[in-house]
Formats: C-alpha cells, sequence, structure tokens
C-alpha cells in the first residue's frame, strides 16, 4: 500500500478500501504536479476536516498547511524518505524536501483527497 493509500485509508476509514476511486487524468500544474480532472463520481463524500480535527493531537500538530504535521496526525512517518515518496505517487519526481514543496505537496495531497471522496473546504485546496 503506497503513502497516499495509507493517509486516506486513516481519515476515511475502512470502507476506503472499499471504494472505486474516480478516474483522473493529469495536465502539468504548479509544484511539479499534475492536476487531475476527475471523469467519474466518487461513491461518497468524507469530511476530511471534520475526520482529522477529531483526531488526537489534532489541536497540537499544524495539519492545515504542514504535510509534515498531517502525516504525523494520521499516524506515519513524515521523513523525507516517506514525503519524497508521497511526492513521486502524486507525480512529483524531482521532490527536493523545500519548503515551498511541502507545500505544493500538501495542497496536491487534499486535492487528491477531494478527488477521492472527501469534503476538502477550498481554503486548504490548490
Amino acid at each position: 500500500m503506497g503513502i497516499f493509500s495509507s493517509m486516506k485509508e486513516a481519515i476515511f476509514g475502512k470502507e476506503a478500501k472499499a471504494q472505486e476511486a474516480p478516474k483522473t487524468t493529469s495536465t502539468p500544474g504548479a509544484g511539479g504536479f499534475g492536476r487531475a480532472q476527475e471523469k467519474g463520481e466518487a461513491i461518497s463524500e468524507v469530511d476530511v476536516e471534520a475526520r482529522l480535527d477529531a483526531m488526537d493531537g489534532a489541536d497540537k500538530l499544524n495539519w492545515r498547511t504542514s504535510i509534515v504535521d498531517l502525516m504525523k496526525l494520521v499516524g506515519l512517518d513524515p521523513s523525507y524518505e516517506n514525503r519524497k515518496e508521497l511526492a513521486h505517487e502524486m507525480g512529483d519526481n524531482d521532490y527536493s524536501g523545500t519548503a515551498q514543496e511541502n507545500i505544493a505537496l500538501h495542497r496536491h495531497v487534499m486535492d487528491k483527497l477531494a478527488e477521492n471522496g472527501g469534503k476538502v473546504p477550498q481554503s486548504l485546496r490548490s
């Protein structure tokens, strides 16, 4: 299971495994990531912000803007290696771990959660 799949399962719950993700295509975008365009509909919608806010430790972490804190909150190791793997899963093969890349990675993860049935506020997306 990839890093993004682990994040999605931690947020959406076990039903995330059973859901069929919408098919997407990528086009070049900012921050090294492709912009995905939905070609299907997700089976159900999960309030991502509410689920993350309800997790233990959410009040002590800056998960809304920090990919490191988001990964910590969902129980994943936020090491450079894991962030690089996540970036590769999201389509950025040139990830080097800069602050700007981490911000773009966080926003791209939020976009992908939205594409996969998550209700994500626009303020958390790119």
